[in-house]
């Protein structure tokens, strides 16, 4: 389980022993449903990461909502419900060049405009020959957005690279050059499902 969760979990558990040493048991018994689902929410489950390095993978699981194609590339968005795992990890190995952070607004993350206006963290991986840009964005019911690695940081293909809590999305974007693996609609795993595949 991601560390993240546990200050949620413990202040859901301390309500509830509250409420239990009061006999308000029903209520009690709601926050340990409560730390139960949080302890889920967080949960950091292992993932085989596909060796194939001339492909990229999902940087999070759920659902593939948006696929846009640019003169800046292909990009993929993916929309995590509050049952998905929220662990983010990298879709290439390489190098962390840029991380853009901007404030912004919180609009459910299914809508396309969310890419722009709310608010969201950028990282900028160089590797394996190209340029991904991965970026983190808050939806509707996200607090807070969590990166791990400093600019200048080696981050493998799967490597945990951070999380957004609660529901929130991911975009990829795929550089030129790469053929999209996904439709819209596909459930993907984020370091294990591949969105992409190099052009031979």
């Amino acid at each position: 389980m991601a560390k993240e969760g546990l200050p949620f979990i413990f202040v859901a558990l301390a309500i509830a022993g509250l409420f239990a040493l009061a006999g308000w048991w029903i209520v009690a018994a709601v926050f340990v449903a409560i730390a139960v689902f949080l302890a889920y929410f967080f949960r950091d489950p292992h993932r085989t990461i596909p060796e194939n390095g001339g492909s990229i993978l999902a940087a999070a699981d759920g659902r593939v909502t948006r696929i846009t194609e640019s003169d800046d590339g292909t990009l993929v968005s993916v929309f995590m419900s509050p049952f998905d795992v929220h662990i983010n990890r990298s879709p290439i190995a390489g190098t962390i060049r840029e991380i853009i952070y901007a404030k912004g607004r919180k609009l459910p993350a299914t809508r396309n405009e969310a890419s722009y206006v709310n608010e969201r963290n950028t990282i900028v991986i160089e590797g394996e020959g190209h340029v991904v840009k991965c970026t983190q964005i808050a939806g509707i019911m996200a607090r807070r957005i969590v990166c791990w690695p400093k600019i200048g940081d080696k981050i493998e293909r799967g490597q945990r690279f951070g999380l957004i809590k609660f529901s929130s999305r991911t975009d990829v974007l795929v550089p030129p050059g790469f053929e999209v693996a996904v439709n819209i609609g596909d459930h993907v795993r984020g370091g294990e499902t591949i969105i992409a595949r190099l052009i031979s």
